[in-house]
């Protein structure tokens, strides 16, 4: 796509790109971080990484049989 356009196109679209970058409204990453805290920590009780998964709903413990290849 860049090999159709001129620099000029090409510094145009980079300006645009910048003018948006420069608009987005920012936050302070203590902010941002303290949000994302809260949203894990509110998760947490429910995450099976951290709670595990119980043996009864586990579809991979179970029959410890073998592999049989024919």
């Amino acid at each position: 796509m860049a090999r159709d356009m001129s620099d000029k196109e090409i510094l145009k679209m980079e300006l645009d790109q910048l003018k948006k970058e420069v608009s987005t409204p920012r936050t302070p990453v203590n902010a941002n971080c303290a949000d994302t805290i809260a949203f894990v920590e509110g998760l947490a009780p429910n995450d099976p990484l951290i709670k595990g998964v119980p043996d009864d709903k586990n579809p991979y413990k179970g029959d410890k049989g073998g592999c049989i290849v024919t």
